[in-house]
């Protein structure tokens, strides 16, 4: 069967949603956010999910979430620790290719400021700069297609994710 997904992966403030609704306009796919599907679920943020239950509940939210996407030709942006759950990937890779957007540390600080509420699910005691080492390597890890997308706009990020996927 032929795989009809895009799935991007990769850090928060990688641009995930923004080049996802890009890529979906260009490619004439529906486009899913797993972060939005988990606030409607859920009906809060995800920052109000970690301060009430922890870190390791969202993530098995995201998990479980994940596991009802069923939809076929759609792109889909993932929250970014989609990675640490291997029967999530392992799904999302069913039907989908699986596209990191590659981000080096000092981008991400230059793009996103408020870290510390956006939601990320991680331990108290970790950095931003822990995090992103250890999701790294579990983003080259799952990643089919790799995209550098350091120094270029959201727009040129989709353009060069249809190049790689024509």
């Amino acid at each position: 069967m032929e795989k009809t997904n895009l799935v991007l992966i990769g850090m928060p403030g990688a641009g995930k949603s923004t080049a996802g609704v890009l890529l979906a306009k260009k490619t004439a796919l529906k486009f899913l956010d797993t972060d939005v599907l988990i606030q409607a679920a859920q009906n809060r943020m995800l920052q109000e999910i970690i301060d009430q239950d922890g870190y390791l509940e969202l993530r098995r939210i995201e998990r479980d979430v994940i596991l009802t996407v069923t939809e076929r030709h759609c792109v889909i942006a993932t929250g970014g620790s989609a990675a640490y759950h291997a029967e999530t990937m392992k799904h999302l890779k069913k039907d989908g290719k699986i596209i990191f957007l590659d981000v080096r540390l000092e981008t991400l600080y230059r793009r996103v400021k408020d870290f510390g509420t956006r939601g990320i699910a991680k331990r108290l005691d970790q950095t931003f700069e822990d995090v992103f080492q250890e999701r790294k390597k579990l983003y080259e890890l799952y990643a089919d297609i790799t995209i550098d997308a350091n120094d270029l706009t959201m727009e040129d990020v989709a353009r060069v994710i249809m190049m790689k996927i024509a």
